[in-house]
């Protein structure tokens, strides 16, 4: 009988726990990584536990609640569904009220950073003579090949390392100067 009545509890917190997710999916509006989420949810805010967070996105992808793409460098991108945000909307309730307000302060502090750390991607990689390249990318959401690519060559890892933290910040306005001096003619 215990074990039954443990079960039932596992149960209905499971279902918050998922609730938990499609309201923090829902409240972002832009496709995330399965990092992203981990990060947030489990690392940053210890919203879900990191294995059940795991465990719930996978739940979550198979029943149809969220979907899962890739973009060029194989990251797992998710958003939700309109049978999550439905299943969501007649449902939200089952989450604390101190916890969607904790989540909707979070991503209305934190949004354009997270979005800003999906699309703008940098890598680098040591070449044969001791050099750098450096890979520079801005992704558009749910589409798979980078919107922009340009590559680098940096003398040193840390002018590399130099390299990944400015295009953070000027991604932007390096996109527009070069769409606006190669791309658009008027």
């Amino acid at each position: 009988m215990d074990n039954l009545i443990s079960n039932e509890i596992n149960n209905e917190e499971k279902v918050r726990l998922k609730l938990t997710l499609l309201f923090f999916m829902e409240k972002m509006e832009i496709p995330l990584t399965k990092n992203s989420i981990l990060d947030i949810c489990s690392i940053e805010n210890d919203w879900i536990s990191y294995m059940d967070c795991v465990a719930i996105i996978a739940e979550l992808n198979d029943s149809g609640f969220i979907y899962k793409t890739e973009n060029a460098e194989n990251d797992e991108l998710y958003s939700i569904t309109y049978a999550g945000r439905d299943c969501l909307a007649q449902l939200y309730t089952r989450v604390p009220y101190a916890l969607r307000e904790r989540m909707t302060e979070y991503v209305k502090n934190n949004k354009l950073s997270v979005k800003t750390s999906q699309e703008y991607t940098s890598t680098y990689v040591k070449n044969e003579d001791g050099s750098y390249t450096v890979t520079l990318r801005i992704y558009e959401p749910m589409i798979a090949s980078p919107m922009f690519e340009i590559k680098i060559k940096a003398p040193s890892r840390q002018s590399a390392i130099e390299a990944d933290k400015k295009w953070k910040r000027q991604a932007p306005n390096v996109y527009e100067f070069v769409y606006e001096n190669l791309v658009n003619t008027d």
